[in-house]
């Protein structure tokens, strides 16, 4: 299933909005450095907030929308069901 991420260096810190078919292995990715880029450059590695969505199109069509909201937004998406920004990367496994 697809699924639509948000990643955080800390809580209140940088934020990464991704998106995936396999969770788990996506996110064991960014913890252990496995890509260059964004997240490897800033450290964000904490799983702090994910949804399923039904196909691939609607999970592309909602990253794009979580990447244009505001980061008063996003924070309050994360804290509407991880108020202590905690990482959910244990909970999947």
């Amino acid at each position: 299933m697809p699924f639509v991420y948000i990643l955080a260096s800390k809580k209140d810190g940088v934020l990464y909005v991704g998106v995936t078919n396999d969770l788990l292995e996506r996110t064991y990715q960014h913890k252990h450095n496995n890509n260059e880029g964004f997240t490897k450059k800033y450290f964000v590695k904490k799983l702090v907030y994910f949804e399923e969505t039904p196909d691939i199109k609607e999970a592309i069509q909602r990253e794009k929308q979580l990447k244009k909201w505001n980061r008063k937004w996003k924070i309050g998406l994360i804290e509407k069901s991880n108020q202590n920004w905690n990482d959910l990367y244990e909970n999947i496994k």
